[in-house]
């Protein structure tokens, strides 16, 4: 293969053997030699999207917790610093990368009805990126709205092996119904294609692994090559060989770290397997033996399988819902030992307050790990951080009053330079939410006036200077 005389890698080249399908990150082969070329992915309307939804409101969201600026800073625009107490205090490497937008509502979760009355936890997940209000049935019938991930992937996802991801790490099991008359999809379901058309979401980082890769023609071929503990790489040696004779030295050493990567992570998901199949008593025994104890480590390999998804453009849309409401599960290394969901009925006392801010804290400190990996991983001359747009809210404001008011907004990432990052906007009492999605998806490439309740665009940027 002779790059100099313009021949050049497909941006999709793949390496397969034996049921699997090894995409490969962008690599200067695939470049045209002596040509105008620019990387399309540096367009705003190839901007990869990740929604990741925090269940249950915050600590900031109460009246206490906001006075003393648990989620959102005292200072605006970019004259803001975190609190020491501040719930975003472990992303403050990041701040650059951060667009914080506060006191926004979510009032399509709220009740319209008698009948809706004390239904919100199972309503919320479903407002948060569609901003629409759920039909009340348990039947077929279900009703909502299309969620902002699959407009995006409706548009710019078309040409990608995966339009879109959807990723979960807790399952909720009602016995056959969910409560007050709503269909658990409303509970369980971020990401709505449209409408009537919820998408379900996996859980099993092996499950996703091989959604990626393929990794075998059929269950059988699967199940025989993990009995083996053989390595899906071990299956494309050949092919690998073959391509690499054909790179240039930057480019070897560049896939090889790719592959190593993708191995990595093999690795671990296996020893995940083993552990929890060793006959060793469980911390989850009814998870299915490829779920972590750990919630943390859990949390490490999904979003390790996000990066080389978005890395080698398998897909440009990822939704990640991170717990459930009203999950009991507990977090020691937060420094409490209360459940999520107990500790989110605080009742306004400040001691018992900062206890579900601790939690809060500790869960969206692992998004330090996410945006690590981004930051670190390159895109042509740029990092995936600096070309991905990254939602991470919740729907719920103050859990302990089960409102939709003062939800916990951020906007991550640049967005190939639609989001200017480094900044607090507080938005004015009453905004909707949708709002601000108005103007993030402007940004990235949508002729978008409205969406959901929005009543308006809301700026997330300040004029230099100010």
């Amino acid at each position: 293969m002779e790059f100099l005389t313009g021949k050049h890698l497909d941006r999709r080249t793949f390496v397969k053997g034996m049921g699997t399908s090894v995409a490969l990150p962008l690599l200067d082969a695939m470049v045209p030699a002596g040509k105008a070329w620019r990387n399309p992915t540096d367009d705003p309307q190839f901007t990869r999207f990740v929604a990741v939804e925090e269940s249950m409101g915050c600590a900031g969201g109460s009246d206490w917790g906001d006075a003393r600026n648990l989620f959102a800073p005292a200072g605006v625009g970019r004259d803001f610093e975190f609190h020491a107490d501040s719930q975003l205090k472990g992303l403050e490497a990041y701040r650059e990368y951060l667009t914080i937008v506060s006191q926004t509502d979510c009032r399509m979760a709220e009740p319209y009805r008698a009948e809706e009355i004390g239904g919100d936890h199972d309503r919320s997940t479903a407002v948060f990126l569609t901003q629409a209000h759920p039909k009340q049935t348990q039947g077929s019938d279900i009703f909502l709205g299309t969620s902002l991930d699959q407009l995006h992937a409706q548009r710019f996802g078309r040409g990608t092996a995966l339009p879109s991801l959807e990723l979960c790490t807790e399952v909720i099991d009602r016995g056959g119904g969910c409560a007050y008359n709503y269909h658990c999809a409303y509970t369980t379901s971020l990401a709505w294609a449209s409408p009537n058309q919820p998408l379900p979401a996996i859980r099993e980082p092996r499950a996703v692994f091989e959604r990626l890769f393929g990794a075998g023609d059929s269950e059988a071929d699967r199940q025989s090559r993990r009995r083996t503990n053989a390595s899906m790489l071990d299956w494309i040696t050949g092919e690998v060989s073959r391509l690499r004779r054909s790179l240039g030295a930057t480019d070897r050493a560049a896939m090889d770290e790719y592959l190593t990567h993708v191995r990595e992570i093999e690795r671990r998901i296996q020893l995940v397997e083993q552990r929890n199949l060793s006959g060793e008593e469980r911390e989850m025994p009814e998870a299915p033996s490829g779920i972590p104890d750990s919630w943390e480590e859990h949390m490490e390999l999904m979003f390790d399988l996000q990066v080389l998804a978005l890395q080698t453009d398998m897909t440009r849309v990822i939704t990640f819902k991170t717990g459930f409401d009203q999950s009991n599960r507990t977090f020691p290394d937060s420094g409490t030992t209360k459940s999520i969901h107990g500790a989110s009925h605080h009742g306004n006392v400040p001691t018992d307050i900062m206890d579900f801010n601790k939690i809060n804290t500790h869960r969206l400190g692992m998004m330090a790990y996410f945006l690590e990996r981004m930051r670190t991983t390159m895109d042509g001359d740029k990092s995936l951080l600096d070309k991905t747009a990254i939602v991470w809210g919740s729907p719920m404001g103050d859990p302990n009053l089960h409102n939709h008011r003062r939800c916990p907004l951020i906007f991550m990432g640049k967005a190939n330079g639609a989001l200017e990052g480094g900044i607090h906007v507080r938005a004015p009492k009453g905004t909707p939410m949708a709002n601000a999605f108005v103007t993030l998806m402007q940004g990235i490439g949508h002729d978008m006036h409205a969406f959901g309740d929005s009543t308006g665009s809301l700026p997330l940027s300040f004029p230099k200077g100010v």
